[in-house]
């Protein structure tokens, strides 16, 4: 199914493998890129249930735009463990322009499809998006 504003599809597998992070826990997190030759937003990387935060933040290229999705685990205030499912759009300043406007045309029609998303944060530096960042949407 394209996407009328972009031209853009959604590969199936990238379905799949969210509605797996987001049921069985099958995935810490997912990094979406739109392959431009296609024109279809495809996964490129899964992290395992045991990668940490930085572990995710490296597969964030420095001057590329990516989607991305993380399970966070955390603790409440009142000591429970909870988890919240959070949709990243990574639009760093050194990308190339034609990029930014792809990513940011098929940013909403793509969230749209990752149904469960409780968070979502859009960052151009590493420094909107630390851990403590993070965790303070949270909760």
């Amino acid at each position: 199914m394209a996407n009328s504003a972009s031209g853009l599809a959604v590969h199936d597998d990238c379905k799949i493998k969210f509605a797996d992070l987001k049921a069985r826990r099958g995935f810490r997190f997912i990094v979406f890129k739109i392959d431009e030759k296609s024109m279809e937003i495809k996964v490129e990387q899964l992290g395992e249930t045991t990668d940490g935060y930085d572990e995710f933040t490296s597969h964030l290229p420095a001057d590329e735009c990516r989607y991305a999705v993380y399970d966070l685990d955390f603790v409440t205030d009142e000591n429970c463990q909870k988890s919240k499912i959070f949709f990243f759009s990574w639009s760093p300043d050194t990308a190339r322009t034609r990029s930014k406007m792809l990513y940011a045309s098929s940013k909403d029609r793509f969230r749209r499809e990752m149904d469960g998303i409780q968070c979502e944060i859009q960052a151009t530096d590493p420094s909107e998006m630390s851990l403590d960042i993070i965790k303070s949407r949270a909760h």
